[in-house]
This record gives structure tokens, C-alpha cells and sequence, in this order.
């Protein structure tokens, strides 16, 4: 790791998100970092302990003069999304994250920061760890597991908190203050196929879709992206359609908080066609290029011959998955008809599996509307079951409702307006927070969520920006010295 990360301002921030980003801490491999955590706590003297889940708090006493002042739960979750490009080796079970300054921009060398929510726990910690910044006492919770199911926060249990105040510092631009968040459901579709001898005379085709941006699957949701799996899907369908196609394999996308960025998928046609299914092919990606130019640029769409696979699946079953993933909704679903420019309600088709006798399709439906959210859910179900798939719904999460008169709300809008010379602006997030389930067994804490620019998470184009941290470190600081006084 470039040492130009821990000489940037303000240090203390830099130096503590470096620290945390050497230990490895992908979603449910967070044994490490859990430790980590521990003994930075035990190491300052602080009270320190893990709840049933293993979410992590620290409690700091207050500092001398604000003893009157209301508890303030700082909160950030420890995991981190671990992608990263194709052509990338890197293991994030046992390496720390190698990043470098690119301008006003900290990256990693071809995968995720974790600068989501690494900045976030990083700041909190330098505050435990401070002598001289002012602050009423504080529970630190670090949860688990924030990225692939809320875990943590979903068995958080009651009366652990003592605070009265809670700041989450998990969002992404620094002129934004969150009060809202949207709950998620995972939608899962499995089935099995039966798979037939490849027929003689056929020729092997490798599909690849590659090069799209990919992004967080609910802040990045509206921007007309690319998905790897629908883009996939079509090309399946038109050879399928006109050329009899049949499908051995297809491995597509990652994780469900991540619009796909890539799709292989190995292919048989016969014999006869291969030139005519190339020419046709070859008209459809640019189509598709075509279509995406301003929003992928670098898209990347290769149709190779490759070895012939010694099975395919049935013609029947492949059918119905082709025409059900083309009737799923992917993308936005319903915009808010209270916030203006709010997504609302959508759906990330995340992964596609197909191998083996097995399908996965596996999507991640996040709505601020539980009926909505359900509603939608409901709709691509509909879509899988008609081909036979037996499909699942779980790690249903609520979303956050906001609180307009949000006595904390009025303190952080006063300090940004004199700090930056404009009010901020108050939003609700189509990203799942934690806030929401965090109110379910604190159901009278005040919440507020902020942070510093970041762009790009949950891809490998991550990248925090310097200048904004030390915008949000001023902001942090200054909240945290007019925390109201206690009733």
C-alpha cells in the first residue's frame, strides 16, 4: 500500500482506514476484522464487547463538559463488497486491499476499496481513539454482514444501545443528508434440467458480455446502466429464436448488491448455421453497442469458437428460462411519487447460474414501500414459476421512513449550511441502510445518515474522494459538539 494514503489530511481519518483496510473483510468472512476491532477497542481501555452476532461495541466515555449531552451511537458496518476485474489476482480472504492516490481520487489496484463503509468506521474510530475532540459519550456499533443481508443489524437485539441519537455514516455524497432508505427482498429461482448428449454436427461457441460498469444496485439502479445478465439473455434468445441454439453454460454476475458486470455463457449450434449465426450475432452486439454507447462505452461483446461441451440443456427448459429472464422486471420499477427524483421501487437481476443439471437466478428487489416492494417481488416470481422454478423469498429487510422533524436533522442542516455557505440536501436513499432495522427494536432513537463522496461502490471503480473527506471529517467533528442536551 502506497504510503501517500496515510500522509493525507486529516490524518487521523487516513491513517485508521488504512489500518482497517489490511485486514481481509469480505461479507461473512469477517472473523478477522471482528478481532481487529476488539482489540483496538481493548487497546484504548474502552469498554469492548460483541453482541450474539458478533456486531462489535465500544463505549467512550464523554469528554469533560459534555457529560449533559445525549448519547450518540456512531454506527458503521465492517464488511466490505469484495470485487474485483477479471484479469486481477487477488485473494480478499487473506489480502488487505492495495490502494494508491489517483488526483483528489483514492482507488484500489483492480478491485473494491471498501472505502463503503471503511471511511465511515474509519472516522469513528478516530474518534475513540482522539484526546481532543470534544464528544458526549458514545456507543460505537460496528455491525456484520451489512452487504449480503444486513445480518448484524437484523439481530441487533434491544436495550444493548444506550444512546438516544444515532449516526450512520454510510452514504456517499457529502451534500446529502439521508432520512429515508428503501427495505430489500432477496429473490431466488432454482430448478433442475435434464441435460441431453450434444448433438453430432454441432459446432462450440463462448459467449462473453464484459467490460460494463457495474455499480451499486440501488444508488446506481436509475442510471440506464448495463446489465450483464439481461444483455446475455437476449443474445441467447435471438440464436436460440433463429438458430436453434442450446445452452451447456452460462455463469453470470456476482453478488446481489452489484449490477452485473459480466456474463460467460458456452453455447452449441449446428454445423450448418455457424456462418449465418455468426453474421446474425455479429448484427445484435451492435445493436446493443449501439444502444449503450453513452452509458458503457467500453462494453465488450466476443463470440469465440471453443471446444464442443459433451452436453446441453433440454430444449424445453431452456426456452422457458430464456422467455422468463427476458419477462423479469431488471431496473427501475416505480418512481417516488413523494420525493422528487427517488427511486421508488426496483430490481437487480444479480446472477445466473446454469450448470450441471442446475438454474440459480438470483435477484435482490428493493422498494421505501413494503407493499411495493412485495408487489414486485411477487411479479418476478410469477415470471420464474411459470418455467417451473421453485422460488424463495428471504432476508427481507424495512426500510426507513423519514422523520422530517428530526430534532438531529435541524442541528446537522444548521452546521452544513454555516460550514459550506448552502443547505444540504435532505434526501431518502434507494440503498439499503441499516437505520431502518436498527429502529425496529429502537424504536425511539433519533437517525441521520451522512458521509463522505464516494463513487462507483460495489465495483472495482471505487474511489473516495479526498477533498470531500476532509469536508465530512469538519461536519463530523462539528455534530458532534452540539449534540443536544439531554432532556
Amino acid at each position: 500500500m502506497s504510503q501517500d494514503i496515510r500522509n493525507l489530511e486529516p490524518k487521523a481519518l487516513w491513517n485508521k482506514f488504512a489500518d482497517l483496510n489490511a485486514v481481509p473483510r469480505p461479507s461473512k468472512k469477517e472473523e478477522r476484522v471482528i478481532e481487529f476491532m476488539k482489540n483496538f477497542g481493548n487497546s484504548l481501555g474502552l469498554e469492548t464487547f460483541e453482541d450474539d452476532i458478533r456486531n462489535v461495541i465500544i463505549r467512550k466515555p464523554a469528554t469533560p463538559g459534555m457529560e449533559n449531552r445525549k448519547t450518540v451511537v456512531l454506527q458503521g458496518h465492517l464488511d466490505m463488497v469484495h470485487q474485483k476485474n477479471n484479469d486481477t489476482e487477488f485473494d480478499f480472504l487473506t489480502q488487505g486491499i492495495d490502494m494508491y492516490v489517483d488526483g483528489d481520487w483514492v482507488r484500489a489496484k483492480g478491485t473494491t476499496l471498501g472505502a463503503d463503509n471503511g471511511l465511515g468506521v474509519a472516522a469513528i474510530m478516530a474518534v475513540l481513539e482522539s484526546k481532543d475532540i470534544p464528544h458526549p459519550a458514545i456507543d460505537a456499533l460496528f455491525t456484520i454482514d451489512e452487504e449480503t443481508g444486513m445480518t448484524g443489524a437484523l439481530n441487533l437485539k434491544g436495550g444493548i444501545l444506550q444512546g438516544e441519537i444515532l449516526l450512520n455514516l454510510d452514504t456517499e455524497e457529502d451534500d446529502e443528508i439521508d432520512i429515508g432508505c428503501a427495505g430489500g427482498i432477496d429473490v431466488t429461482a432454482t430448478r433442475a434440467y435434464h441435460e441431453e448428449e450434444t448433438p453430432e454436427g454441432s459446432v462450440g461457441y463462448t459467449i462473453t458480455v464484459k467490460g460494463l460498469n457495474g455499480g451499486h444496485s440501488g444508488m446506481d439502479i436509475h442510471k440506464g446502466l448495463g446489465n450483464a445478465n439481461k444483455i446475455m439473455n437476449r443474445l441467447l434468445f435471438d440464436g436460440f429464436e433463429n438458430f436453434g441454439l442450446q445452452i451447456a453454460e452460462i455463469n453470470g454476475g456476482s453478488l446481489r448488491n452489484a449490477i452485473p458486470r459480466e456474463s460467460v455463457a458456452k453455447v452449441i449450434v449446428a454445423g450448418m448455421y455457424d456462418e449465418a449465426f455468426v453474421f446474425d450475432m455479429q448484427e445484435i452486439i451492435n445493436d446493443i453497442k449501439t444502444e449503450y454507447k453513452t452509458t458503457e462505452p467500453n462494453l465488450t461483446i466476443e463470440i469465440v469458437k471453443s471446444d464442443l461441451p459433451a452436453k446441453v440443456m433440454d430444449l424445453g427448459v431452456q426456452e422457458g428460462l430464456l422467455r422468463s429472464i427476458y419477462a423479469a422486471h431488471n431496473g427501475v420499477y416505480r418512481m417516488s411519487a413523494d420525493m422528487a427524483d427517488l427511486v421508488e421501487t426496483s430490481n437487480n437481476i444479480a446472477r445466473v447460474v446454469v450448470k450441471d443439471g442446475q438454474i440459480s437466478i438470483q435477484n435482490l428487489t428493493r422498494s421505501s414501500v413494503e407493499s411495493s416492494k412485495m408487489d414486485l417481488a411477487n411479479g418476478l416470481r410469477s415470471a420464474y414459476e411459470l418455467f417451473g422454478c421453485e422460488v424463495e423469498f428471504g432476508g427481507s429487510y424495512p426500510g426507513w421512513t423519514p422523520n422530517v422533524n428530526s430534532e438531529i436533522l435541524k442541528v446537522l442542516v444548521d452546521i452544513y449550511e454555516k460550514q459550506n455557505g448552502t443547505k444540504p440536501n435532505v434526501v431518502a436513499c434507494h440503498a439499503g441502510l441499516e437505520c431502518g432495522i436498527l429502529g425496529t427494536n429502537y424504536p425511539g432513537m433519533d437517525m441521520i445518515s451522512f458521509g463522505p463522496t464516494i463513487h462507483g461502490a460495489h465495483s472495482p471503480d471505487e474511489r473516495a474522494s479526498i477533498k470531500s473527506s476532509q469536508k465530512f471529517w469538519k461536519f463530523f467533528l462539528e455534530i458532534l459538539a452540539n449534540i443536544p442536551a439531554k432532556n
